[in-house]
Formats: C-alpha cells, structure tokens, sequence
C-alpha cells in the first residue's frame, strides 16, 4: 500500500498490521514509480523465498 505523505515523498506499507497495530513501513520514496518498484521487488521476494 502506497501513501503519499505531508512532505511530498510516497511511503510503501505493508498490507497486514504489524504487532502494534500499525501498518509496517517498507521505504520511503521521492516518486510514486519508485515506490511501486519497490513494491513489485518485495512482492518477488516474498514468491521466492
């Protein structure tokens, strides 16, 4: 799940909720299309291991 913050920069969140209840940040990115590269990469990564 992508946010964009206050400061312009766009966060990537897990989907499920962490321990305390809070969506886990996954980075912090300066454009969308980085932020959904990045997404596309955890996505991989969770298929493969």
């Amino acid at each position: 799940m992508i946010r964009k913050l206050k400061s312009g920069e766009f966060r990537l969140f897990s989907r499920k909720k962490g321990p305390n209840g809070k969506r886990r940040n996954l980075g912090t990115f300066d454009t969308r299309e980085a932020a959904e590269k990045h997404e596309r990469a955890v996505q991989f990564f969770k298929r493969v291991h």
